[in-house]
């Protein structure tokens, strides 16, 4: 069994709200908090308006597999979160 830790830090330029943040982050948890192998939560920053923190913890039978599906959830996450990606840190147990 093979565990990776990912953790994506956002600045999210114009959000004025806590409100306005929700909507522009929300959905990570139904995005991809239903796929089997991975867990997700808020994990920093969440009193800011203008940025955000959130950590994956994903698991797999290879190492191969879990780096895998770590590059296809930045990617993923590139393309549907309305928020720039400012930091990305990997680490596996």
């Amino acid at each position: 069994m093979h565990i990776a830790i990912l953790t994506l830090t956002f600045a999210l330029p114009g959000c004025g709200s806590l409100k306005e943040k929700r909507q522009r982050m929300g959905g990570l948890h139904a995005r991809f908090g239903n796929t089997p192998s991975v867990a997700v939560c808020e994990s920093g920053e969440r009193d800011r308006h203008d940025a955000s923190e959130w950590t994956f913890v994903i698991v797999g039978l290879s190492r191969r597999d879990v780096e895998s599906q770590c590059s296809q959830l930045e990617a993923k996450i590139e393309r549907v979160v309305d928020a720039r990606v400012m930091d990305v840190e990997r680490e596996f147990i």
